[in-house]
């Protein structure tokens, strides 16, 4: 969850993290096919679907052209524990816009703000999330059916982190990682 110049703080992450690590590292290997390492954030999350715990690991791995984003979530099947894992290497010049919301609190203070969350949305055209809704004409007494409208918003990639939940190393760590990942699309 730093920046880093080789893979050994990558896998030493990976290894904290207590989330599959060989099976992650593999995963993660295979999609740098030998670049360099840049700067990395890793997110765990545990899910609760009714009587059964989930677990899922999202990667992002900086490398000086690419970024490679890793998910690795594990299910049960017929009682087996299984894993799935894929990865997407998103050259940085297809990168389309990268969006970091912040929230601080006391922002007048005369000692600074501190920074309590972050958000990196990042967006390469590869999904996209509509949001219909009927579709309406000004008349009010019009009871016509005039199909619906909506709006197609990019929604590639959202990882949140805040220090209430994650930390405040934790929200280092990602605000770190969104100042490598601005300064690489700045580049590219």
């Amino acid at each position: 969850m730093r920046q880093t110049s080789d893979h050994s703080d990558l896998l030493d992450d990976i290894r904290r993290s207590g989330y599959y690590p060989e099976l992650v590292a593999d995963v993660i290997d295979l999609a740098l096919a030998g670049e360099e390492v840049v700067a990395h954030l890793l997110q765990p999350e545990t899910t609760f679907d009714e009587a059964e715990v989930r677990r899922h690991l999202t990667a992002l791995v900086l490398t000086p052209n690419r970024l490679v984003v890793g998910h690795v979530d594990d299910q049960a099947v017929d009682g087996t524990l299984t894993a799935l894992a894929s990865t997407e290497a998103v050259p940085l010049r297809e990168l389309r816009s990268v969006v970091i919301p912040q929230g601080f609190t006391d922002p007048a203070a005369p000692e600074g703000s501190r920074r309590r969350d972050i958000t990196i949305s990042l967006g390469w055209g590869a999904v996209q999330r509509i949001d219909l809704e009927p579709a309406t004409c000004a008349d009010p007494g019009c009871e016509a059916d005039h199909g619906l409208t909506g709006a197609a918003t990019p929604d590639d990639l959202v990882i949140r982190v805040s220090a209430e939940a994650e930390g405040e190393q934790a929200l280092a760590v990602a605000a770190a990682f969104a100042r490598a990942l601005s300064a690489a699309t700045a580049r590219a």
